[in-house]
C-alpha cells in the first residue's frame, strides 16, 4: 500500500484519501505550482484549501497549468465565517468554484462553528450537495457539543470533522464520538506546527525505525484511522511526509505517543461551546418531556 491506494469510505459512500496535502499559507502562483506538482508526483491526491486561505484561484490555476485532471484528485474547500448563512454560503461556494475552475468540489466544510446562522449554513450545505456543487459535506473545528446540537435539526450529518489533532492534543473523546457516528476525523496541524517534533519519546521511536519524528507522528495518525493533511512547500518534506507506508508502530509505541497529550492547542479554541451546550440541553429536555 502507498499514499494513492490508502482510501477511507465516508458515511455517504464516497471515498477520500486518508492522507492529503494542506495548502494553508501556500501563496503565489509559482510556489503553488511547485508544491502541487511535487505533491501530485509523490502520490498525494487530496488537496485541501479554504476561502479563508485566499488561494483558491492559485489552486485552480495550478491544476490547469499542470494538466492535472479533476477526476483524478479530491479537492476540499471551506466556507469562511463571514460567508455563513443560507444565501451567502451558496453564493460564496459558487465563487469558490469559479476560482477553482471546477463544477464541484469533493468535500465542502463549514470552517468554524459560529452561533449566527448555525443551522441555516448547514441547510445550505445540504442543498448544495443536492444541487451537485459538492459530493460530500462536513465541518471543521466542531467539538462534540456542536455535532450534538447540529444533529437536532440536520437531515444529513457531516461525514468529516476536520479538527486540530496531534500528539499534544489527542482529542480522544471526540475521536471516539466521531467513530460511533460514522464521522471521519481529519487532522489539521497534524504535526502540531512543529511544537512536538523535538519530544524525546518521538526521537527515540524515530531512531528505532530509521525515520524522522514527523514521519512517526504521521504514521501514528495513519494507524489511528484518522485522515491528515500535512503541509509544506519544501520538496524534501513533501516526499518525506508521503513515505510512511513501509513500516508500522507497535502497540507500546502508539501508547507512548498517546501519553504525550497535554491539551495543548496551537490554534484558537472553537467558540461558544457553553452557549451551544445550553441550547442543546434545552432541546434535549423538551424532547425528554414529550417522550415521558
Amino acid at each position: 500500500m502507498d499514499i494513492k491506494d490508502n482510501l477511507l469510505t465516508l458515511a455517504d459512500g464516497n471515498e477520500m484519501p486518508q492522507e492529503g496535502f494542506g495548502l494553508y499559507k501556500v501563496d503565489g502562483q509559482a510556489t503553488m505550482n511547485q508544491a502541487v506538482k511535487k505533491a501530485y508526483e509523490d502520490g498525494y491526491r487530496l488537496f485541501d484549501t479554504a476561502q479563508l486561505y485566499g488561494n483558491e484561484q492559485e489552486v485552480g490555476t495550478a491544476f490547469k497549468q499542470l494538466a492535472i485532471p479533476c477526476d483524478n484528485i479530491f479537492v476540499t474547500t471551506k466556507v469562511a465565517e463571514e460567508n455563513q448563512g443560507y444565501d451567502k454560503a451558496i453564493e460564496s461556494v459558487k465563487e469558490s468554484l469559479r476560482k477553482l475552475q471546477m463544477d464541484y468540489v469533493d468535500l465542502l466544510l463549514v470552517h468554524w462553528p459560529i452561533e449566527r446562522s448555525f443551522f441555516d449554513t448547514w441547510r445550505a450545505f445540504e442543498e448544495m450537495k443536492k444541487e451537485g456543487l459538492t459530493r460530500s459535506i462536513g465541518v471543521s473545528n466542531y467539538q462534540m457539543i456542536h455535532l450534538q446540537y447540529l444533529a437536532t435539526q440536520a437531515n444529513e450529518m457531516p461525514v468529516v470533522d476536520q479538527i486540530e489533532l496531534h500528539p499534544l492534543l489527542t482529542q480522544k473523546p471526540l475521536l471516539e464520538f466521531n467513530r460511533q457516528h460514522q464521522i471521519v476525523t481529519q487532522a489539521w496541524s497534524p504535526l502540531g506546527r512543529g511544537a512536538v517534533l523535538n519530544e524525546p519519546v518521538l526521537k527515540d521511536i524515530a531512531a528505532a525505525h530509521n525515520k524522522s519524528t514527523a514521519q512517526i507522528i504521521l504514521r501514528w495518525h495513519l494507524q489511528n484511522g484518522v485522515s491528515f493533511i500535512p503541509k509544506s512547500v519544501h520538496e524534501e518534506r513533501i516526499a518525506q511526509n508521503a513515505d510512511i507506508y513501509n513500516f508500522e508502530l507497535n502497540a507500546q509505541e502508539m501508547a507512548q505517543i498517546d501519553a504525550l497529550n497535554a491539551y495543548h492547542r496551537t490554534g484558537r479554541e472553537p467558540e461558544l461551546v457553553y452557549e451551544y451546550n445550553k441550547q442543546y440541553l434545552k432541546i434535549k429536555r423538551e424532547r425528554d418531556r414529550s417522550h415521558s
